[in-house]
């Protein structure tokens, strides 16, 4: 049996990576603020509202498409099937795309230009250390199918 046919993570570590890198964002925002020229605007406090929104929504049917088809929503559990309707039309990881929109909107609504350099961070080492795990795992249990999918789906946007 193969070493990734089990588990894909030991651990759900993108949650995680994103909290942290929400507190990250907010200590760095306080130690080393850095300036921004809003004007007053209600702009950036909308386009962030819809942001959060969009995420809300993208995370909510991305986990309502995983439990319709009867597999993990959990990073660590071992998928039963591969599920490519849904948001996973779009994107391979519409979970991650979400947590990274939701701090994207967290920034703008909060004029914190360290929220953006956060979610760059998160997408970067979520990418390394859970999704490459994700996609091996996915990978050893589904094959051929695995690489279709990858073919014609991103994984990100």
């Amino acid at each position: 049996m193969n070493a990734y046919r089990a588990k894909p993570l030991s651990f759900p570590w993108p949650p995680l990576l994103y909290g942290a890198a929400v507190l990250l964002a907010l200590v760095l925002s306080r130690l080393f603020p850095i300036p921004v020229s809003h004007g007053h605007s209600w702009m950036p406090w909308l386009t962030g509202g819809g942001l959060i929104l969009l995420a809300v929504w993208l995370d909510l049917w991305a986990m309502k498409t995983l439990l319709d088809r009867h597999t993990a929503v959990l990073p660590n559990r071992c998928a039963t099937c591969l599920v490519t309707c849904g948001p996973f039309r779009f994107t391979r990881n519409p979970i991650y795309l979400g947590y990274t929109l939701l701090m994207i909107g967290l920034g703008l609504m909060m004029l914190n230009p360290w929220f953006f350099i956060m979610a760059i961070a998160a997408v970067a080492v979520t990418t390394l250390f859970a999704i490459r795990n994700e996609e091996r795992h996915l990978l050893s249990r589904f094959g051929f199918e695995f690489e279709i999918y990858c073919r014609h789906t991103t994984r990100w946007i």
